[in-house]
């Protein structure tokens, strides 16, 4: 048996004494940082100034001092004591580890490791997406289920549950790697994905807009090495990763919502107030400045908490995240969330610290206005917005009066003054307004709308209309996933409608669509149009950066032609429900000498010097010879 020593009474209490000193200490040493954000940084970025947050029990009480010579310039206390902001110099710094000393009376509290690490080569000159690119837009909870072992995680609230519409379904990074070929086929060779990074709201979380930790993705999809691998292996297939990033709101479950770094960290009312969506208070001369107030700092709903851009720390916190994401995964581009919704000069500065950065780097930015006047005040170097001295400095909109006019004409089947094939004459008469007419991303639906095959009743010629004009006008066609094989979807009905599952992209599923021998006779025509229709767009430098000719359309029928020195492609639609003979002498300063005209989908040559006979509902795309 063991024998039970007792000590003696003085000795017992030494014995206490020393151990409550051990714990102190060890609290002292260890109880030091809960978050550090950004983890790490790069070594030679342009802009050499960072800004590292510390966050834990009463750290802003501390003095901070860093090893190897490296300079603080800046350190910023705010309200809450939980916070420190440590701004260093990295101008010359080589890639390596240092180290943070936290001091408080003088003697050291705790220590924290900080690395610089070495950036990819050429990073800063990277290519990013352009009008020679097809976006494949894809919401990865409904994509597929690549990794069946992270449907329901500990750390996250909302379980797996296929069985609810607004629920996890368990779609993930891994789903999407392993359909990366699939996309390729389609002739996609970009991915939007909406965004990756944790949402641990209570419910509704699979779209991710509400993100509650933007260093992190929510590991439901996968981890932050999986989001590189996957832009890896998109890479040595020559596709682009374009990642959605929200500058305007978090989530309210965000762990900084739990104890705000300052109170003016995001805005703030006296009572809650939603935005009222009128973003033209922006440039509107007889705005009000409650309207504009309301508009700009407003939260999107109850459970979005409104960021607050005029605050310097929250905006080099949003654009050092932004970098870091791009340098950590090997971005190719960003697609902005409510873009126009933010403060206006701070998210302008947030776009041109990224593009400083990055010259070559595309930001596509989501302004839901309703003129192109207003549209193209947001792009870079507008010369509207130069009316009132302000640059958004963002490259690329996306274009919604186009959507707009796409969803109505193709079900007008009369062609009258303001009806059919006139609406995207109209559009088109406006690129005038726009300073860079091919950086912008056009589409027919994404997430947020109606599914296009709901709009046109599944009428697959309506389909193949609009996806022609996709194909060849200005700008970057933009596909969301699903149509490609005749999804349909009611936003009428919920957002879970337009946002269904992929079918084969889960164990059991009966339908495949990922395959060719797995999908049905009607997925299969939908795909196989989509497909050579977009991988023939791959190889036309005159769709990409052509110049566009078009003509008043007439009896429904609309003709335009993309062309340079070397090629000219002359596209016909007609709209009506009748076998059209549309004469050819009226577009001789476009046909030229041209003498034939080689269908790309149905391959057949048509004479082009006199007369064309073309389908009802149908479109000719004709590379002249």
């Amino acid at each position: 048996m063991n024998k039970i020593i007792s000590l003696p009474f003085q000795n017992r209490s030494f014995l206490k004494k020393i151990t409550l000193f051990l714990f102190f200490m060890s609290v002292t040493l260890h109880a030091q940082i809960d978050k550090m954000e950004p983890p790490f940084w790069y070594a030679g970025m342009q802009n050499p100034e960072l800004q590292i947050l510390f966050y834990g029990k009463d750290i802003s009480q501390n003095q901070v001092t860093v090893s190897n010579g490296i300079k603080i310039t800046n350190v910023k206390r705010t309200e809450n004591p939980n916070y420190i902001f440590v701004t260093i110099d990295t101008k010359k710094v080589a890639a390596s580890d240092f180290v943070f000393t936290f001091k408080s009376n003088n003697k050291e509290t705790f220590t924290q490791k900080y690395s610089l690490k070495q950036r990819r080569e050429n990073s800063a000159q990277r290519k990013s997406f352009d009008s020679s690119d097809m976006m494949y837009l894809l919401m990865p909870d409904r994509f597929a289920n690549g990794n069946r072992n992270n449907d329901s995680e500990n750390s996250t609230q909302e379980k797996y549950n296929r069985e609810l519409p607004g629920g996890r379904h368990g779609g993930d990074i891994e789903g999407i790697i392993k359909n990366l070929d699939y996309i390729a086929e389609l002739g996609a060779t970009t991915i939007w994905s909406t965004p990756l990074c944790e949402d641990n709201d209570a419910k509704h979380s699979y779209h991710t807009y509400g993100q509650s930790d933007v260093y992190k993705i929510d590991p439901r999809f996968g981890t932050n090495a999986d989001y590189a691998r996957l832009a890896a292996e998109m890479h040595k297939r020559d596709m682009k990763l374009v990642m959605d990033y929200v500058t305007n709101h978090w989530g309210i479950e965000h762990w900084m919502m739990k104890d705000l770094p300052t109170k003016e960290w995001i805005n703030q009312f006296e009572t809650y107030t939603q935005t009222n969506h009128k973003r033209t208070v922006i440039h509107d001369t007889n705005a009000s400045e409650i309207d504009k107030k309301n508009a700009i700092d407003g939260w999107f709903v109850p459970s979005m908490p409104d960021l607050n851009l005029k605050n310097p720390l929250t905006l080099k916190y949003l654009i050092q995240n932004a970098i870091w994401w791009i340098e950590y995964a090997d971005l190719d581009g960003f697609r902005v969330d409510t873009y126009n919704y933010s403060d206006p000069k701070g998210i302008a500065q947030w776009t041109k610290s990224i593009t400083d950065e990055y010259p070559n780097f595309n930001i596509v930015g989501e302004v839901w206005m309703q003129s192109q006047a207003q549209m193209a005040y947001w792009q870079k170097d507008s010369k509207i917005a130069e009316i009132q001295n302000y640059n958004s400095y963002l490259p690329s909109v996306m274009d919604f009066t186009l959507y707009e006019a796409t969803t109505k004409a193709f079900n007008e089947d009369e062609g009258t003054w303001d009806k059919g094939m006139v609406k995207m004459y109209d559009n088109f008469t406006n690129d005038f307004l726009y300073p860079n007419i091919n950086n912008m991303l056009i589409f027919v639906e994404n997430h947020d709308t109606n599914r296009i095959n709901q709009t046109y009743s599944n009428d697959i010629r309506k389909y193949k209309m609009a996806m022609t004009l996709m194909a060849t006008v200005r700008g970057i066609p933009q596909l969301y996933y699903g149509s490609e094989i005749g999804m349909a979807g009611n936003k009428d009905k919920g957002d879970a409608d337009i946002r269904q599952d992929f079918p084969g992209g889960w164990e059991g599923d009966e339908n495949n669509a990922f395959v060719k021998e797995g999908r049905t006779p009607g997925q299969s025509e939908y795909f196989d149009f989509t497909s050579k229709l977009f991988n023939w767009r791959k190889t036309k430098a005159a769709v990409h950066f052509g110049k566009m000719t078009h003509y008043i359309p007439e009896n429904n029928i609309y003709v335009y032609f993309r062309y340079n020195t070397n090629e000219t492609v002359m596209v016909l639609m007609n709209n009506s429900n009748e076998t059209k003979t549309v004469k050819t002498n009226r577009f001789k300063e476009n046909i030229k000498d041209f003498k034939t005209g080689k269908d790309v989908i149905s391959e057949l040559t048509f004479d082009v010097t006199n007369e064309i006979i073309i389908e009802p509902k149908s479109v000719l795309i004709l590379e002249l010879k």
